[in-house]
């Protein structure tokens, strides 16, 4: 019993000090991004990606699921005890402390095997950019170069293009191959140990609002294969910018912007633009709703049909709980360094317009 109970001091102590030493570390961007970003955490996303991503199916889904079982189980026996009434103080405290001992734990793995990524300097800090408020001048030049190049690249996209990534393998392989091709421009984009696959929850996540995930605990990147075909080849260069280290998601969509348009494909590079083109004019909107409907008006009839059958597809899934899914999602983004919530994903724009400013219109 003595044995047992050292035991248990000792997992407490080691999980305290190591959730201290998160703590600590996360408040120094610097010390993130040099000794975690490009330090550990780059061997824990490679030992994760070579050990699992050969395995067609996704693990991390998989434990997602064992851990729902047993949650199910411990609930539904902890019920049980509180009905017939063997509910007494001594169990009331151990309950207590497993469960704050397990959300530590949780803690210490998340932030240790990926989390810490929210806290570092991220590509502001690599490509030199400055964040600025936007004017409305701004965001009418970036809606207009988008506007162009989303045009042009619906004029070029081909039917048998957008049905050569039905085979989602062909999908995910191209997915990994961008970030190949944008590594010889970008050093910190190189990717190696491609771990892309399809959620089991796919279903699932388009009534809860999600087009894809990274899971921390298994360095898998899990794309929503059933959302249509405009999205889906940005939201897997999305998910493999969180497996690179870029945590906040205005970073994710920025990354993937940088290696999608370097993609010979027209797939992604149509893809990129349809998502960048759709967080751009809608902040265009806030400021000047009649200059944003100018734009949209003149896009390609590929692309007004692909934002039709998009609304469309998420309009059959609309639901009551959504919108508390948003709002806990919110509450998380806000407490990993996303003062924004779900908005975080928009401030995509403000590096947008960062980037062109810096090096030229050209490079959107």
């Amino acid at each position: 019993m003595r044995t047992i109970n050292l035991k248990r001091r000792l997992g407490w102590i080691i999980l305290l000090v190591l959730a201290v030493i998160i703590k600590v570390i996360s408040v120094n961007p610097e010390w993130v991004e040099r000794y975690y970003t490009y330090g550990v955490y780059p061997v824990i996303a490679t030992v994760l990606r070579f050990s699992l991503g050969w395995i067609p199916l996704s693990i991390g889904d998989i434990l997602y699921i064992v851990l729902m079982i047993w949650l199910g189980y411990k609930i539904a026996r902890l019920i049980r005890r509180i009905r017939k009434k063997q509910f007494s103080k001594s169990y009331g405290y151990g309950f207590i402390r497993r469960t704050i001992f397990l959300i530590l734990f949780v803690y210490v793995v998340f932030y240790g095997l990926w989390g810490l990524n929210y806290s570092r300097q991220g590509i502001a800090s690599q490509l030199q950019l400055k964040e600025q408020q936007s004017t409305t001048a701004d965001l009418d030049t970036l809606v207009r170069l988008l506007h162009s190049k989303l045009n042009d690249q619906a004029q070029l996209l081909t039917p048998a293009m957008r049905d050569s990534f039905k085979s989602k393998r062909n999908l995910f392989l191209n997915a990994s191959l961008l970030y190949q091709i944008a590594g010889t421009k970008y050093a910190f984009l190189s990717y190696k140990g491609y771990s892309v696959k399809p959620s089991l929850f796919s279903y699932i996540g388009n009534y809860l609002g999600f087009q894809g995930y990274y899971n921390p605990f298994t360095g898998e990147a899990q794309v929503n294969t059933t959302v249509p075909a405009s999205v889906e080849p940005f939201v897997a260069s999305h998910e493999i910018a969180h497996q690179l280290g870029y945590a906040k998601e205005s970073e994710a969509n920025f990354v993937g912007f940088l290696a999608c348009r370097l993609h010979p494909s027209v797939n992604f590079k149509y893809s990129v633009y349809f998502d960048m083109y759709h967080y751009a004019i809608r902040e265009l909107a806030f400021a000047d709703s009649l200059r944003a409907r100018s734009y949209d008006s003149s896009l390609n009839l590929r692309v007004k049909k692909d934002i039709a059958d998009y609304i469309e597809f998420y309009k059959k899934y609309k639901n009551p709980i959504e919108p508390y899914i948003d709002k806990m999602y919110s509450y998380f983004l806000k407490a990993n360094n996303q003062p924004k919530g779900k908005r975080s994903y928009n401030e995509v724009v403000t590096w947008l317009i960062a980037y062109y400013k810096k090096y030229g219109k050209d490079v959107i």
